[in-house]
């Protein structure tokens, strides 16, 4: 199989280029027309001499995720279930904001983590994504608002996708390094988010690297409860998260985001919220609420409002930080919890 650009790191793709007999400097030309262009056609590489685009067409392509569906919701926001080279598939999420656009990114085929709340989780695990795929995502999202000539950017970046980004963590990184290279896709770190589900391993590796915020998916303040409905608190008990995440290296004023996903009648409770205030005291913390989204197959209702808001205001009173997100894309499942990534083999390319 040919070598797919989009999957090597800058330095990779220089020493491609020497090895086809090129000077390194030409890295920064191909690297451009990948990440700053989008260009798929090696052949419309218009700066780079046609002996070199001749090589790269016989021994290289450019190959992103194939737009397999794409479902827009009434709030705008976009769903696209993405075909990979072995015919597997993820879901990514394109989600409109004011002045933005936020993209969810996935980071493996399914999840080993089993979350009982989510829909990704009872696809099991398939395999992690390459550095090429986890990227791909980003440039399908980006051609497809280019396309629409969309006056608003992709600005933000959150890996709160299908998958857990810490268990996929070197070509996590190698994505990430790509994503920060000015002549590339340039984002700031203050605009890429990693949610985690309470890994430890590389959880202060990736802290020392600067290259994202981090989201903690909580989703529960006992251990009790936790390893009730997150199997990973069976080996990751919840007081050794809560001490890897005291030593975790924040800038000044920064504070770590805890994500608490509320399920009627399971965690939903003031006295649950009085817990989580109790569990976060020793952190420097806020948290983001979010109203769970049904889902066929998983055994919990949404909340009542009134519980919600009776929960954030306990958390307010306490001097902690509690913000209520709004569900986005409900109506097409593209919401929290929502992904599976179903019908890949059978879904055929289509616009709404």
């Amino acid at each position: 199989m040919k070598t797919n650009l989009v999957d090597l790191s800058f330095h990779e793709l220089e020493t491609f280029l020497v090895g086809l007999g090129e000077a390194p400097y030409r890295a920064r030309q191909v690297w451009q027309w990948l990440w700053q262009k989008g260009c798929r056609d090696i052949a419309a590489f218009s700066d780079v001499s046609k002996s070199l685009r001749a090589a790269l067409a016989e021994k290289a392509e450019v190959r992103w995720p194939e737009v397999a569906r794409e479902q827009v919701s009434t709030d705008g926001t976009a769903k696209f279930l993405l075909r990979l080279a072995d015919a597997e598939a993820i879901e990514t999420v394109l989600i409109p904001e004011k002045d933005h656009y936020t993209l969810c990114l996935s980071t493996q085929v399914g999840c080993a983590l089993g979350c009982t709340f989510c829909a990704t989780g009872k696809m099991g695990f398939r395999r992690n994504l390459t550095p090429g795929e986890i990227l791909g995502q980003i440039l399908v999202a980006r051609q497809w608002l280019w396309d629409r000539e969309s006056p608003l950017a992709l600005r933000n970046l959150v890996f709160m996708g299908m998958g857990e980004p810490l268990l996929n963590y070197d070509n996590l990184l190698a994505a990430l390094e790509a994503l920060h290279h000015p002549q590339g896709l340039d984002f700031s770190s203050r605009r890429i988010t990693l949610s985690t589900a309470g890994i430890i391993k590389n959880l202060a590796t990736f802290g020392a690297t600067g290259l994202g915020s981090l989201a903690i998916s909580l989703h529960a303040p006992t251990q009790e409860l936790r390893e009730r409905i997150m199997p990973v608190a069976k080996t990751v008990p919840l007081d050794d998260l809560m001490a890897a995440l005291n030593k975790y290296p924040l800038k000044p004023r920064e504070r770590l985001t805890f994500e608490y996903l509320l399920l009627d009648g399971i965690n939903d409770s003031p006295e649950m919220a009085r817990e989580l205030v109790r569990l976060l005291s020793h952190v420097k913390a806020k948290v983001n609420l979010i109203a769970f989204n049904p889902v066929p197959g998983i055994p919990y209702g949404a909340p009542d409002p009134g519980r919600v808001e009776a929960f954030q205001e306990v958390l307010r009173q306490k001097g902690l930080t509690a913000t209520l997100r709004k569900s986005k894309g409900a109506d097409i499942a593209a919401a929290c919890g929502q992904l599976r990534a179903e019908g890949a083999a059978a879904a055929t390319a289509q616009t709404p």
